[in-house]
């Protein structure tokens, strides 16, 4: 058996917009925030995508990865996800291309399916009917041969990608996107916040249909989780107050232009209906004291078996967020496998990954 070591730690920001703030102050503090959890040992840092969704200063994730970058110097960077339906894969190859020969063996190219917003907004990305979930192997296929040397066939090649490849991996929050992981060889990334319930059951069919391919000879995954820390159980919920208000708010108002702030959530009179969607939204997450969090984390660990955990931590005061990253690091101490041990054969050695250290996949 391996023996106790520390879980790898990541991060997943939407750069969320609070009422008392704004867009360009939510990306002022992401690019703040990188460097501050990268002191604190955390592995990668990766920005989701959204289009026309106020309260979420995503839209372009490939711009703000190469600011995150260049603000940090060891921290892998990265899309948590590209959504490659709204995108042309040559203008995805040759943008992270770029990205990877600026910063060699530190960039992540994250690929989930969704439209990440409402459907005429699609439209308005040119999202096409053709380009939808039944044609993702064949887009990321594409994607993958503009990585390629040069191929006689097209006689495109995405410059500058072919002096350098960004790590792969396929993001999902159903056991159908873990299958299409599996079956492509990729590393997987199953959104926990998104879709608890099904975790455990998605990583074990990502497992059982996982094919080793040329990058990869092992599963590799990753759960990204809700989390908040702070010194007491009430003391979390609090801090992560004004996040679970706009989750209510968003089922309940059309439109939804910002988080709310802590005053806000504070002085919300909640029913006891809201009361019990959040009591269910947060019982699956890891919010609360370190001890609290330590042992939902094993739990989690425990039923998932995921060799990584990426933290979505919205809060609204930036050093109650950088507060909640420091302690869970404190908690995940002793939490996982020994650093750099993958899991075991079936002699008890430790099996390796092809390709980048950290066994994530290269294309």
């Amino acid at each position: 058996m391996t023996s106790p070591g520390r879980i790898p730690l990541s991060v997943l920001d939407v750069v969320p917009v609070f009422e008392d703030g704004s867009a360009t102050a939510a990306l002022r503090d992401t690019v703040a925030l990188a460097p501050r959890v990268e002191a604190l040992g955390y592995h990668r840092y990766w920005v989701a995508e959204h289009h026309n969704t106020r309260s979420l200063a995503t839209s372009a994730p490939g711009i703000l990865i190469g600011r995150l970058a260049a603000a940090t110097s060891t921290l892998r960077v990265g899309s948590g996800g590209v959504l490659l339906p709204n995108h042309a894969p040559l203008v995805v190859a040759e943008q992270f291309g770029t990205l990877e020969a600026l910063h060699p063996g530190r960039i992540d190219l994250g690929l989930g399916r969704a439209p990440g917003t409402d459907p005429v907004t699609a439209r308005a990305l040119r999202r096409s009917p053709d380009r939808g979930e039944d044609d993702f192997p064949r887009q990321i296929a594409e994607l993958g041969g503009y990585f390629a040397p040069g191929d006689p066939d097209s006689g495109i090649v995405a410059v500058p990608a072919a002096d350098g490849r960004p790590d792969l991996w396929m993001l999902g929050s159903s056991p159908a996107s873990a299958e299409a992981a599996g079956a492509l060889g990729l590393p997987y990334a199953f959104a926990h916040q998104i879709n608890p319930h099904a975790s455990a059951f998605a990583l074990d069919r990502y497992r059982a249909s996982f094919r080793p391919s040329a990058h990869l000879d092992r599963p590799r995954t990753l759960v990204s989780v809700l989390v908040t820390v702070a010194e007491t159980d009430e003391a979390a919920r609090a801090v992560a107050s004004p996040y679970l208000l706009g989750k209510i708010r968003m089922r309940t108002v059309r439109r939804f232009d910002a988080f709310p702030s802590t005053r806000t959530a504070a002085a919300h009179a909640y029913s006891a209906a809201e009361r019990s969607f959040l009591d269910e939204l947060v019982a699956p997450q890891l919010i609360g004291a370190p001890d609290t969090v330590r042992d939902k984390l094993a739990a989690l660990l425990a039923r998932t078996g995921a060799d990584e955990v990426m933290a979505l931590t919205v809060v609204h005061d930036q050093e109650d967020r950088l507060r909640s990253f420091e302690l869970l690091a404190e908690a995940a101490r002793g939490t996982g496998p020994a650093d750099g041990a993958g899991p075991e054969a079936a002699d008890g050695t430790v099996v390796h990954a092809q390709g980048a250290d950290d066994g994530s996949v290269r294309l």
